[in-house]
């Protein structure tokens, strides 16, 4: 029996992702080669990463001016490469939980940082209503919050470069692409196994690159030009988020996807409000629909560790908050199913029946 899978990332993957990729890593479509022996120069791979950003640019509606990169590095590589090439004198970051806050330490490195937190109440809430000066370079945001359980679901308005770290809610809800200059994330939180990281970035962004030495593989041009193949890209997982698009075309896109997130979110989020024993941890307006945080009230905090072993008695796994955090967090990506949230909403009923 296939577990209720709530780990943060990697994530559950769609049946789809894991079959296809399992086939290809055999045989990619009947080239005699598998995916992970194929050249990255052959037209059989090169028909992949094609398909890839071809889907990539349908379902999430992104313009024309816009290029989608596959590279390698995870989120925490673009952390340093923005600043890199982008911070010449000032940014402002919107420093919501720990990527953030590493993001942001990178940029410390290259000028000024302007920093808006929700440090004050422990990232528990999203910052709003800040001014946002004219003369920055860019603003730079993490629009879900994997550790502290917040997220951003509107698309900001700024009359600057809008930067986001997406690599936890991409897929889940439309986005208006064209309000960013640059999205970006790791694959493994929602759209494929970990390895290779998406970036989104406005073509006419490079006519903004800071004059200095950026090493040739910290330059976006680099990859723009050779189409994320300056070097040997990770195949297998091109493939496999190329199947988790295909698969979200499939199911009715990010409509369906956003329809979904909201409902999966509302069965967890009602079962905690209404419960004696569980308990929310974040502003209830800036709740995360991808990472859903609770601890237990304090009279009953002894017992989270019992709760833990009764969900994986239940084939529920992945609940155990960061440890930074402690208490629980159910990550509810895409390709977590409704009833895998029914499960673990049933354990925690059950569990509180008896231990209330």
């Amino acid at each position: 029996m296939k577990k209720h899978i709530f780990n943060a990332g990697p994530c559950k993957l769609s049946d789809r992702t894991i079959q296809n990729t399992s086939k290809a890593v055999i045989e990619l479509e009947n080239c005699g080669q598998s995916i992970m022996e194929v050249s990255h120069r052959s037209k059989d791979f090169q028909k992949v990463i094609d398909e890839a950003v071809e889907l990539f640019k349908e379902v999430l509606n992104i313009p024309e001016g816009y290029s989608v990169l596959f590279l390698g590095g995870g989120a925490s590589m673009q952390f340093c490469m923005i600043p890199y090439n982008f911070l010449k004198s000032k940014a402002l970051y919107l420093n919501t939980g720990t990527w953030s806050t590493n993001a942001l330490k990178e940029a410390k490195l290259w000028g000024e940082v302007i920093e808006v937190s929700s440090e004050d109440k422990n990232f528990t809430y999203i910052p709003k209503g800040f001014d946002i000066p004219n003369d920055l370079d860019y603003v730079h945001i993490t629009t879900n919050n994997t550790i502290k359980g917040t997220e951003i679901l509107e698309d900001m308005d700024v009359n600057v470069p809008l930067f986001a770290d997406m690599s936890s809610d991409i897929l889940s809800r439309p986005v208006d692409v064209s309000k960013y200059a640059m999205i970006y994330g790791g694959a493994q939180k929602n759209m494929g196994p970990a390895g290779v990281t998406f970036v989104i970035i406005k073509d006419n962004l490079l006519e903004k690159v800071v004059d200095r030495p950026i090493p040739t593989m910290l330059k976006y041009k680099t990859h723009m030009d050779k189409g994320s193949m300056f070097n040997t890209p990770p195949c297998v997982n091109i493939f496999a988020v190329r199947e988790t698009l295909l698969w979200v075309k499939e199911m009715g896109g990010l409509e369906a996807m956003d329809k979904l997130a909201q409902k999966r979110a509302d069965m967890l989020y009602n079962a905690i409000d209404n419960s004696k024993m569980f308990v929310g941890t974040v502003a209830k307006e800036d709740r995360s629909r991808m990472n859903i945080c609770f601890v237990m009230n304090e009279q009953y905090k002894d017992k989270e560790a019992e709760f833990v072993a009764f969900a994986a008695s239940r084939n529920i796994i992945g609940i155990k908050g960061h440890r930074s955090v402690g208490g629980f967090r159910a990550s509810t990506y895409n390709a977590c199913t409704i009833e895998d949230v029914e499960a673990l909403v049933k354990a925690m009923k059950d569990f509180e029946a008896t231990n209330a």
